[in-house]
């Protein structure tokens, strides 16, 4: 008999997400499975930077997000009460400790909840080892690992869900996890309710497709969402259920009352996030994005079906952290009358002052422009960012020193915002290990450990990128913002930065496969020539998926830019003027025609 679909809500979508959403997930008698992620490349480089600030960097080791202990304590008399089950990734760089903190809490309340932790994804004591073995190269650039070992933080894998399954199987209550893949958090759950094999590769593709819409959370109801506007400015969003069925299919919704919306659009947008191509590799299974069919099926209530998967690859993604050096960033401000020429000024003070500083890396970008006629202050005012990177501390703690002289000697109106010490940089280093020297285990607090097994692997080639589109034939057209024709949602991966473009209405598509190929985006977004950009169709959900290498130099964490991790560039993308078929454009596309 088919088991009705597992019911797994989110509650955390990354380390300072809303902390209330793990007591509204619990209060929700119509779930199974509670599930949060708190472990994106930019919070793992942020905590190992807090760690180097405070000359602790051995300590990292013990880190684990004590903001779950928090707001799971007060919730553990109803989890064993309803027998809902928790998972999540919140051990951090130490699942252990965190498991056995719980553990202890459940006791001392008087409750018989069953925690187990999964290990196995720490491999920093082994990368000697895997490095003589030609393991851990850097996935953007191929350089060894050996270049930069001795200044290592951390080195994790990313494991499967299978540790998870065979913790649920024994009857786990609260699984603790360090890094695992962010869909292996619903993979897992869904594996273990359906009781499917290790190769059941399209219904796991299928979790993990609906594993990776609700891992970051209030991103599946509305946020970061290009489509905003309809959504009445809630002040805080709501998180999503998915509902997976035993044929790996799932409805993505949220509950009754939360702000939001689930619709194909917000759907959509969090399935082109963070992807590097038109297949998603997992350790336990390759879903096929370009498979995916999305459809409404009522108020707040997405379907995912038909989706597709192949065999696990041979290797996984491991995470490595290491400290490159010092950053510093500046605030200044310039008002008034020829504010060019103030920034002008202003930019070759500081690059005289850093002449002998021995900089690796220095920014100048002011933002946007003061109005004319300003009815305020603020409004005749742009702001000028000032980042640097250097791997002497002292030569950043000079160039602020510098910078504070220029309120003297400098332009007039000259404000600052008193800016603070340097602080530790941080880069991501993404390697590869094989799958099977990994040491996956689930071990129970005051109970039994287990090893994990692998699931059957397979060599893996990635579909080659889309060539350049052909010459449009569109008549009559007209000068728009390309955003009033598309969605975009763009991120990071390691160097790399992804941005997924989707056409507003079907008819639209078309004439978008055919006008924005990888030349003409990197035309749009004025990129560096050493960005190389690829092209992904996604036809199934009526878009483009770009993925721009080299977009953030050596990585998003150590990256001193605006936009640190890509988190804008798609919203930069939509807001270029292109030429557009007249016959494409409603009411709202011609009344932000260019004249």
């Amino acid at each position: 008999m088919t088991k009705a679909p597992i019911r797994v809500a989110n509650f955390s979508g990354a380390l300072g997400d809303y902390v209330g959403a793990f007591a509204d997930a619990i209060a929700d008698e119509t779930i199974d499975v509670a599930i949060g992620d708190y472990l994106a490349e930019m919070t793992m480089g942020r905590v190992a930077e807090g760690f180097c600030a405070a000359g602790k960097p051995e300590a990292l080791a013990g880190y684990h997000a004590d903001v779950f202990l928090r707001q799971i304590t007060p919730e553990l008399g109803r989890i064993a009460a309803r027998g809902v089950k928790v998972v999540t990734n919140a051990g951090a760089f130490n699942p252990a400790g965190l498991a056995g903190r719980i553990a202890q809490e459940a006791a001392a309340q008087g409750l018989a909840l069953r925690v187990a932790y999964v290990e196995g994804d720490d491999l920093l004591a082994r990368v000697p080892a895997l490095a003589a073995e030609g393991q851990l190269a850097n996935l953007d650039d191929g350089k060894a690992i050996g270049s930069i070992a001795d200044r290592l933080l951390a080195a994790n894998a990313y494991l499967g869900g299978w540790g998870i399954v065979a913790a649920l199987e024994q009857g786990a209550d609260i699984v603790i996890c360090g890094r695992v893949s962010d869909a292996s958090l619903v993979l897992g759950p869904a594996a273990w309710w359906h009781g499917w094999a290790k190769d059941d590769w399209d219904a796991l593709a299928g979790s993990v497709a609906a594993g990776h819409v609700i891992e970051c959370g209030p991103q599946a109801v509305g946020g970061n969402f290009s489509g905003f506007a309809q959504l009445g400015n809630p002040a805080r969003l709501g998180f999503p259920i998915a509902e997976i069925a035993a044929d790996g299919s799932s409805v993505i919704t949220k509950r009754t009352g939360d702000a939001g919306a689930v619709t194909v659009d917000t759907v959509t947008a969090q399935l082109m996030y963070e992807i590097q191509g038109a297949r998603y590799l997992n350790p336990d299974v390759i879903l096929h994005v370009d498979s995916i069919a999305l459809s409404q099926q009522g108020p707040d209530r997405v379907l995912l079906s038909g989706v597709r998967g192949s065999p696990a690859p041979e290797t996984t993604k491991v995470g490595c952290f290491y400290q490159h050096g010092w950053r510093a960033m500046i605030w200044g401000f310039a008002t008034g009358p020829d504010w060019r020429e103030k920034a002008d000024w202003l930019r070759g003070q500081l690059e005289a002052l850093s002449a002998d500083l021995a900089l690796d890396e220095f920014h100048f970008e002011p933002l946007g422009q003061p109005i004319a006629d300003p009815a305020s202050e603020a409004e005749g005012t742009v702001a000028i960012r000032i980042a640097a990177a250097a791997q002497s501390r002292s030569s950043l703690s000079k160039l602020l020193a510098g910078y504070a002289s220029f309120g003297l000697g400098g332009i007039p109106g000259f404000q600052g915002d008193g800016a603070g010490p340097p602080q530790p940089r941080v880069h991501y280093w993404p390697g590869l290990v094989r799958q099977a020297d990994l040491e996956h285990r689930v071990t129970f607090i005051n109970g039994p450990s287990m090893a994990v097994t692998m699931p059957p692997v397979a060599p893996f080639a990635a579909p080659a990128p889309a060539g350049p589109a052909p010459a449009a034939t569109a008549g009559e057209t007209r000068t728009v913002m390309l955003g009033s024709l598309v969605h975009a949602r763009s991120g990071d991966k390691g160097a790399n930065a992804n941005i997924g473009v989707w056409a507003k209405r079907p008819e639209i598509w078309p004439w978008l496969r055919d006008t924005l190929d990888a030349d003409r985006l990197a035309q749009l977004m004025g990129l560096n020539p050493s960005v190389q950009v690829e092209r992904h169709d996604l036809p199934n959900i009526n878009g483009l998926l770009f993925v721009l290498k080299g977009y953030f130099g050596t990585s998003g964490t150590g990256n001193i830019a605006l936009d640190q991790i890509g988190k804008a560039a798609g919203e930069f993308l939509r807001a270029r003027f292109v030429e557009a078929p007249v016959v494409l454009l409603d009411d709202a596309a011609t009344m932000e025609a260019v004249a």
